[in-house]
C-alpha cells in the first residue's frame, strides 16, 4: 500500500527514514517532525533551480538528471531496503506525492506518503521538533534509468488527437477552462485534455478518498481506455503524481507522467484552449 496512516506512522517511526517535502524550506526549519529530513523541490526534486533552467523546456520543475537525484537519495541514507514514509502539508500534493514517484521510478518499492499529511500527524498527537536530523549517507541509489512512463510535448501532441489515449489535467476547473492563471503566462488548456483536479482525491481532512470511491471517480473518465493509455499533467508535474497515486490506490495503475505540463506546453507556441 502508498499510503500509511498516522497511527501507524506514530508506531513504526524508529524504523523509516522520513522526508518532509514542504516546498519552503524555512517551514521544515520551524518545525517539522522528529527525525525528518528536508526534500527541497527546487533544488533536490526537480532542476529549477538550476544556472540556465527554461520552462519552455521541460516546464517549471523538470525532473532532475537521474545521477545526482540518486546521490541525493543515498545521502538521505535511503538504499533499495530502506522504508521510507514522505510528507507535506497539503495531503501529498505538494510535493510528497512527487518524491513517492520520483522514489518509484527510481525503482524503489517501499515507500509510502502519510495520509492526511502534516495536519494529520498532528491530530494523531506527533508533535514538532526544530532539532536538526543526522542521517549517515550511503552510495548513490543504485539506479540506471527512471522506471515509470513519462511522455514529452511531441507525444501529448500525437495522443491528445488519438481517441485510443486519454489526457488527464489535474488543475483547478477555474484554470483548465481559462479563467484565471496565477503562476504561467497564458491561461487555457492543452486542446484535447480531460479535467479532474487533483484535491478531488482527497476527503475534507486531507485524507485520500477510499480506494472504492477513487475507483468510482476515475472508472467514468477512463471510459474503458486502460491506464497505461492515460497521461496526466498539471501546471508543472507537481500536483499531477498526486493524481498518478490517487490511480494507483484505485488500482488503476500505469498512467505516464507528463512532466513539462501546462508551464511547458503554453510557452511552447502550440495551440491551446479557451483564454479568459
Amino acid at each position: 500500500m502508498s499510503l500509511i496512516s498516522a497511527s501507524d506512522l506514530r508506531s513504526q517511526l524508529a524504523s523509516v527514514r522520513l522526508l518532509d517535502a514542504r516546498p519552503d524550506p524555512a517551514d521544515f526549519a520551524a518545525g517539522h517532525l522528529p527525525e525528518a529530513l528536508h526534500a527541497d523541490l527546487n533544488r533536490q526534486l526537480s532542476s529549477a533551480s538550476e544556472p540556465g533552467h527554461d520552462p519552455a523546456r521541460g516546464g517549471r520543475h523538470p525532473l532532475p538528471a537521474l545521477p545526482p537525484f540518486a546521490a541525493q537519495v543515498g545521502a538521505w541514507g535511503i538504499g533499495p531496503s530502506t522504508r521510507v514514509v514522505l510528507y507535506d502539508a497539503a495531503g501529498g500534493g505538494n510535493a510528497a506525492a512527487r518524491l513517492w514517484w520520483m522514489l518509484r521510478a527510481l525503482g524503489h518499492e517501499e515507500v509510502h506518503v502519510l495520509d492526511g499529511g502534516l495536519p494529520g500527524a498532528l491530530r494523531a498527537g506527533m508533535t514538532l521538533t526544530s532539532e536538526p536530523t543526522t542521517v549517515t549517507g550511503r552510495a548513490p541509489y543504485p539506479a540506471k534509468s527512471w522506471q515509470l512512463p513519462t511522455v514529452d510535448a511531441e507525444a501529448v501532441e500525437t495522443l491528445r488527437k488519438d481517441r485510443g489515449h486519454k489526457l488527464l489535467d489535474v488543475r483547478s476547473r477555474e484554470r483548465w477552462h481559462g479563467h484565471t492563471e496565477p503562476f504561467d503566462p497564458l491561461a487555457g488548456h492543452i486542446p484535447g485534455s480531460l479535467n479532474l483536479p487533483w484535491n478531488e482525491n482527497l476527503e475534507p481532512d486531507g485524507c485520500f478518498k477510499s480506494p472504492e470511491i477513487l475507483r468510482a471517480l476515475y472508472s467514468p473518465l477512463l471510459d474503458g481506455t486502460p491506464p497505461e493509455r492515460l497521461a496526466v499533467h498539471c501546471g508543472s508535474g507537481v500536483t499531477a503524481c498526486h493524481t498518478l497515486l490517487a490511480l494507483e490506490v484505485a488500482g488503476l495503475p500505469g498512467a505516464a507522467l507528463y512532466v513539462g505540463s501546462w508551464s511547458e506546453w503554453c510557452r511552447s507556441g502550440r495551440e491551446r484552449g479557451p483564454r479568459p
